[in-house]
């Protein structure tokens, strides 16, 4: 049997093998921010590679280029403001400018209308509520290419599947939906947010469901009912997303992120340039005419004019928050 004076001795030892060393507990915290850091970088390197490489430079080659008469086969001069002063007297791009302008007036409340909708009814009790989110979301998954080529087919004069039908239900002449300059570019948009809106019902779709469902219960409870809850409750709480949504939209609507594949696949700009919004342009003069010179001026006052129009967006909303100073 173990004397009793060695109780506290192998106690004291036990005590001293397990209790981790003072200086290691002080210095775990620093040394494991550190290994998140570089986790963070590791995983934003990549990407910001990729943002440097495919975008920074070809902004800065637009850049140098907008200053010379660059054809794109190696023959470069220097000409100094000539592309930005042709840029200004050239109504084939104001008329860009102003069909882009149009489109966007036109897509973005559209989209974000539609989405909102759309978010609002798979975000509630929907039968078969995950059917119609997969539903609402798959025209995104397809290529933009293929739906210009379907919606073509769709829209052709005559044989198109939307003329025949209007045929049959006794409209005797039916517009031409492609090769009417006054319905063309109303086509483009109302396709674009066809296709675009389950993407942007997936945002809307997030920032619904932050919304804690307390201040919603604590709404019914108040006798609020469905429209009161979504204009006093939803949609102020929903401003953040909203914002984020309403900005992206305008900038790829302004960019033409969206409508180039259906303007080159299913008009080409036509008819009477009609459908030939900003960034068509700047393609043609750089890929059809050779003037990647005079495009990349266009460009660059392009990527200005997004730039300042967030900018303003920030500060006029606060990103969102649309709060006031007291």
């Amino acid at each position: 049997m173990a004397d009793i004076t060695d109780i506290p001795r192998l106690s004291g030892t036990a005590t001293r093998r397990t209790a981790p060393p003072a200086a290691e507990n002080r210095n775990r915290p620093g040394l494991r921010a550190r290994r998140e850091e570089i986790a963070g970088w590791l995983f934003v390197t990549p990407a910001t590679l990729g943002i440097a490489l495919f975008v920074l430079v070809p902004m800065a080659l637009a850049l140098v280029f907008g200053f010379t008469d660059a054809d794109g086969f190696g023959n470069l001069r220097f000409i100094g403001l000539e592309n930005y002063q042709r840029a200004l007297s050239d109504p084939l791009f104001w008329s860009s400018l102003r069909t882009t302008v149009l489109y966007v007036v036109v897509f973005v409340p559209g989209v974000y209308i539609v989405a909102l909708v759309m978010a609002l009814l798979v975000n509630g009790k929907l039968p078969a509520r995950a059917f119609f989110r997969t539903a609402f979301f798959a025209p995104y998954a397809v290529s933009l290419v293929v739906v210009g080529l379907v919606w073509k087919y769709i829209l052709a004069d005559s044989t198109g599947i939307l003329t025949q039908a209007l045929t049959w239900l006794g409209v005797d002449d039916p517009p031409s939906f492609l090769g009417d300059p006054d319905w063309a570019l109303w086509c483009m948009a109302v396709i674009s947010i066809w296709f675009f809106v389950g993407f942007y019902m997936i945002i809307l779709l997030g920032g619904l469901q932050e919304i804690p469902s307390e201040i919603l219960e604590a709404a019914r409870m108040d006798g609020a009912g469905p429209w009161r809850t979504l204009w006093s409750v939803i949609l102020p709480m929903l401003r953040p997303t909203t914002f984020f949504v309403l900005v992206l939209a305008s900038i790829a609507g302004l960019a033409g992120l969206q409508a180039f594949d259906l303007i080159y696949v299913m008009t080409q700009g036509g008819p009477a340039n009609s459908t030939s919004m900003g960034v068509f342009y700047i393609y043609q003069q750089a890929f059809k005419f050779n003037n990647v010179g005079y495009a990349s001026a266009m460009a660059t006052v392009y990527a200005l004019a997004l730039l300042a129009m967030t900018a303003v967006a920030f500060r006029v909303t606060r990103g969102g928050r649309f709060e006031h100073d007291s």
